[in-house]
């Protein structure tokens, strides 16, 4: 004999609930092993029967992790000789961690696993707290349990919740969802006499002093759509609504194309937020450019073309696949590895069994100056590039020439829109070599002349004067007193 565990299930309530053959298997056999003995049906048949439990097993490690890897290998070493009944509280198959290693490594190491009855703490949760588990349930483990995964607009209950510890720290996950006063419940003991049932808000769960191993948190649907705001699924759905027959005229009429110009200026607005260290602004402009995300891809499901789920698979794909020192086997020494690889892997991608030139890694999209800059960037990687600033600055000097003859020609709009072109690339070219992203440094200088015209208004309301009405001379003076005083405040 041996070699065989009998796995039941003491149920959620009382003695009264226990069925017969559950019993006498507790009664009858020389080798009962508990998870635990605190519940009300051992508490009961503590005179009838011998058994072992794991309780002690809890008090000598901080991980449950590794509390479920020493009761599986001691029922494994128990077994190896003798068949052994293992009982833990409710039903073996729902949240007993335990049964799941004996499951999966003892039936690999050719153990017989045999599973019997146990009446669900469920059954007597979904009775206690009189829901209907059809109308959208959740069950959560607390302590794997994950802010971001929950469910929240539908029935949440979360089991395990063995001390104050626990509890802590699910009222800080749920706090990361929910308002601190959110009501939710504390069921102890459900379906047996000593059920209790407490309400109680967020903040409180970890102060009741009735907190044991028989106790579950219960979190109601959230009816108030706004508490859940920060959800991206949330998005989603307004964005959803804006564009569904009751929805706004404004955003039903919007295409790919009516949307291009207000994706840019979200992103440059973005670029402003970021360099003026503004942490609520960057929030405000994050969530403007990903309203631009999630209209596109509504568009895209509106159409029948393609959705957000695979706007997200996509992107999730090339991270994974573009790095594969973090998700693969490749090892990397340093960053100049990972852009590397990240090159490689793109251009790639992108072959496809077409010849590409190196300038065809710059994307199309850039804004004409960052697109010069990245075009030159990936000429000098090969060695065509300038062998000093020097001969930088002469070729500047050298296009302005040009410049300076065309615009002497009538006629010539064609021919002087390309010198000037030439002029401001070599500038770009000057950039460089100082390493200024153009994008960046014309940023800063438009900034710097909204603020210094700003100064030049200022100064003619308080004078009550029009702008109209200054002269040339007035407002450069103005202009160079703001130059003063940005220098001072430097």
């Amino acid at each position: 004999m041996g070699k065989k565990i009998t796995i039941i299930g003491l149920g959620a309530g009382d003695l009264n609930q226990l069925p017969f053959g559950v019993y006498k298997m507790i009664t009858e056999t020389e080798h009962l092993y508990l998870r635990t003995e605190k519940h009300p049906v051992i508490d009961e048949l503590k005179q009838e029967i011998s058994y072992e439990s794991f309780d002690t097993v809890y008090e000598q490690s901080s991980q449950f992790e590794e509390v479920y890897r020493t009761i599986t290998e001691s029922l494994l070493q128990k077994a190896e000789y003798n068949d052994i009944v293992y009982a833990v509280p409710g039903h073996p198959l729902v949240a007993e961690k335990t049964v799941q290693l004996l499951l999966n490594e003892g039936r690999g190491k050719g153990y017989t696993i045999v599973v019997q009855g146990g009446q669900s703490f469920l059954d007597a949760m979904f009775q206690a707290l009189e829901i209907d588990p059809v109308e959208g349930f959740q069950l959560v483990d607390a302590i794997s349990m994950e802010s971001n995964k929950l469910d929240l607009q539908g029935h949440l209950i979360i089991t395990q919740v063995y001390d104050q510890i626990v509890a802590s720290e699910v009222k800080l996950s749920l706090m990361e969802q929910l308002p601190d006063d959110y009501k939710v419940k504390i069921v102890t003991a459900a379906g047996s006499e000593d059920q209790l049932i407490k309400e109680v808000p967020l903040y409180e769960i970890d102060r009741e002093i009735n907190v044991n191993n028989l106790t579950s948190i219960y979190v109601p649907p959230v009816d108030n759509r706004e508490q859940l705001h920060h959800q991206f699924n949330v998005l989603r759905q307004i964005i959803a609504q804006l564009r569904g027959p009751n929805g706004c005229p404004w955003d039903i009429e919007q295409t790919h194309q009516s949307l291009k110009k207000y994706l840019i200026e979200e992103c440059y607005e973005l670029i402003e937020a970021i360099d003026e260290e503004d942490i609520d602004h960057i929030i405000e402009e994050l969530g403007d450019v990903l309203l631009q995300v999630v209209l596109h891809a509504q568009i895209g499901e509106d159409d029948g073309m393609f959705s957000i789920d695979e706007v997200i698979k996509g992107i999730s794909d090339k991270m994974v696949r573009r790095h594969p020192h973090v998700f693969g086997d490749i090892k990397v020494s340093g960053t100049d590895d990972v852009l590397k690889n990240w090159n490689d892997i793109k251009q790639a991608e992108k072959t496809e069994g077409r010849v590409l030139s190196i300038l065809d890694k710059v994307t199309t999209s850039l804004p004409a100056l960052s697109k010069a800059y990245h075009l030159q960037k990936e000429a000098a990687k090969v060695g065509f590039d300038w062998t000093s600033i020097d001969d930088v600055w002469d070729k500047v000097k050298e296009e302005i020439k040009e410049l300076e003859v065309e615009l002497t020609i009538k006629d010539n709009n064609h021919k002087i829109l390309q010198e000037f072109g030439d002029v401001i690339f070599a500038l770009v070219n000057v950039g460089r070599h100082y390493k200024i992203e153009p994008e960046e440094a014309l940023i800063v200088t438009n900034k710097k002349f909204y603020n210094r015209f700003r100064y030049i208004e200022e100064m003619a309301r308080n004078q009550h004067q029009d702008l109209t009405e200054l002269s040339l001379e007035e407002m450069d003076a103005y202009w160079n007193e703001a130059k003063k005083l940005e220098k001072e405040g430097e």
